[in-house]
């Protein structure tokens, strides 16, 4: 199974921290990950890969959430984030941001669900077709 083509599949997860520098330290050792620096829509990103596989990220906190505590998410892939929203909604869930698009990696969104759990929902980009 490809988490990054199967919908349904938990697929990459992701710290937000207020000090993306000490957690990579921390975690790269503990776990042995290679940690890329990089830029995902024009803020800095570090990509966590194992054996050459990319499996998540860390970044600072988003300055417009200033009292969101340090924390990890998920994201589940998904055929198409905006159908998912809707459903989401459908079902009494809520969106708590609404569905963007990261060049060159997919679309995703964060939805919230009955009992207040977040999570993300993710649709790549076919990398085979590039």
């Amino acid at each position: 199974m490809d988490p990054f083509t199967q919908p349904g599949a938990f697929s990459w997860c992701e710290l937000l921290t207020t000090d993306p520098e000490a957690a990579q330290q921390f975690y790269g050792e503990l776990f042995g990950w290679t940690l890329k620096p990089s830029d995902i829509a024009d803020m800095p990103y570090t990509t966590i890969e194992v054996d050459g596989q990319g499996i998540g990220g860390i970044a600072s906190l988003p300055p417009n959430a200033p009292n969101m505590p340090p924390a990890w998410g998920a994201y589940v892939t998904v055929t198409d984030v905006d159908e998912t929203l809707q459903k989401a909604q459908a079902l009494g869930g809520k969106v708590l941001m609404p569905a963007m698009d990261i060049p060159s990696m997919g679309r995703f969104a964060l939805i919230q669900d009955l009992q207040g759990a977040a999570l993300g929902v993710i649709s790549y980009v076919d990398w085979s077709a590039s």
